[in-house]
């Protein structure tokens, strides 16, 4: 068996499966008795060990390139990381400033070397596709696969990169070349999403608005599961490569991807043109390569450890839980049950940001 480093007892059930009666010791373990001292002067100690409190939250095994033996391949243990765990008490104040300046230094920068048109270079990039490309789905398509290539062709090569310049420059090297493609990308789209051919109108018929907008809802409590770690992305924590097992992974092993396609759809319903239809192509293709891609580093990162979680979970959401791969049912409401992984992403922003956006745009 290969190496593996326990990070907390690995048991979802607060008790044991098979209990046993607290141990009472009556031979004497300990006897003040001495030459000096008669032997009926010995002092019987009696232990009655407490019984052991498991955390459900705390549990967390993470393995290491292999492993080996029938405990590991068990139900009830935890192979992966415990996802959506966030304890205030653990927190760092100093960590959360340096998060905020950090935050402000990057968009400061964003703003002057590439959004604002008087100072930076985002319009030249826009400009120059558009030259080769009169048709706006064709620059929008042309943007996603530029972005598409530049963010997963660099995740592709984290490991090499950060075992030559380290974690944290990688992070920041991947940030400052992907966010500003992804910020023309989405700056494009809300530009240009009325523009081309009208495919169906759908805005007028009753009950669509609704509809589109508890899907976009959805969409975001998938978008933005637990798998982001702010101070990670920041680059204030050391970034790493996480195989989170439990939160939402639960349902689906690509968050993202599953989010993605409901937002596409939904505002394709919605927009019902052809810049949408472009959109929706592009943004779900690059996805579906992520699919591929993140299981393929996983598998490399993790070995074994990775294909266990694998046969527990699921692509398609809920699949995992309908044949049976998750050992909680459904719904239990005598204890955890699949709700609460919607619960414990701590993500009150999540929840929040499609509620502000209703307000500025109903």
């Amino acid at each position: 068996m290969a190496s593996s480093l326990l990070l907390s007892l690995p048991f979802l059930s607060p008790h044991p499966r098979n209990p046993k009666p607290p141990i009472s010791i009556s031979k004497p373990l300990i006897s003040l008795s001495s030459p000096s001292i008669p032997h009926k002067f010995s002092i019987p100690i009696h232990v009655t060990p407490k019984p052991l409190q498991f955390r459900h939250r705390s549990r967390r095994l993470l393995v290491g390139n292999s492993i080996g033996g029938s405990d590991e391949d068990s139900d009830d243990v935890l192979v992966g990381e415990d996802a959506a765990v966030f304890e205030l008490s653990n927190q760092k104040l100093t960590s959360w400033v340096y998060f905020t300046v950090i935050l402000g230094v990057v968009l400061f920068a964003l703003n002057y070397l590439w959004i604002d048109n008087s100072t930076g270079f985002g319009k030249y990039f826009i400009d120059a596709l558009e030259s080769v490309f009169q048709s706006p789905e064709v620059v929008l398509l042309s943007l996603i696969v530029i972005f598409a290539s530049v963010h997963s062709g660099l995740a592709s090569f984290r490991n090499v990169g950060e075992k030559i310049i380290g974690e944290r420059a990688f992070r920041i090297l991947f940030a400052g070349v992907s966010l500003p493609l992804a910020v023309s990308t989405v700056v494009y789209f809300i530009n240009h999403r009325y523009d081309g051919i009208q495919l169906w109108q759908l805005q007028s018929v009753p009950g669509v608005h609704q509809l589109v907008w508890l899907s976009s809802f959805i969409s975001f409590l998938f978008l933005y599961p637990s798998t982001f770690n702010l101070l990670e992305v920041a680059a204030v924590d050391k970034p790493k490569l996480h195989l989170w097992e439990t939160g939402i992974m639960r349902i689906t092993r690509h968050p993202q991807m599953v989010g993605q396609a409901i937002w596409c759809l939904a505002h394709t319903v919605w927009i019902g043109n052809s810049v949408a239809v472009a959109a929706s192509i592009g943004l779900i293709g690059h996805h579906l390569f992520g699919v591929w891609n993140g299981d393929r580093r996983l598998s490399l990162r993790y070995g074994d450890a990775f294909e266990i979680v694998k046969k527990r979970t699921s692509v398609v959401p809920f699949a995992a839980i309908i044949d049976g791969r998750q050992s909680q049912p459904v719904f239990d409401f005598t204890g955890r049950n699949y709700w609460e992984i919607f619960n414990e992403q701590d993500d009150a922003a999540t929840v929040c940001l499609p509620l502000q956006l209703k307000v500025v745009r109903p």
